[in-house]
């Protein structure tokens, strides 16, 4: 397994245990950044080292694989990814207006006259 994918899961393994740390009324939904790392290494039977396992309430010996599993039951029945700026809180106001706006033109050339 490539030392990179092993760094990227490890870093997601830490930010899993944080948002597990949050009361689950006021944690986020799981992050969309989770999905590639827990989908590249599905079928990973490389072992996961110990720290990490317990990162993700598995037993020592857990392979790769087996904290993917983990990591895609969080992400499972999400219809909606949170925004970056939002990870790790809940966002308690419902003014969408700074997030929805619409894409604007780089120049001024497409507003007529």
């Amino acid at each position: 397994m490539h030392p990179a994918a092993k760094l990227q899961f490890a870093r997601i393994a830490d930010e899993f245990a944080r948002w597990r740390a949050i009361p689950e009324a006021e944690r986020p939904p799981a992050p969309a950044w989770w999905w590639g790392p827990a989908f590249e290494m599905r079928d990973a039977a490389e072992l996961l080292p110990s720290a990490l396992s317990r990162q993700l309430r598995l037993p020592d010996g857990a392979s790769f694989a087996e904290g993917t599993r983990v990591l895609r039951r969080t992400l499972a029945g999400q219809t909606t990814p949170p925004w970056p700026y939002d990870f790790s809180r809940k966002v308690a106001s419902t003014d969408s207006d700074v997030r929805d706006l619409p894409v604007q033109p780089s120049d001024d050339s497409a507003f007529p006259p």
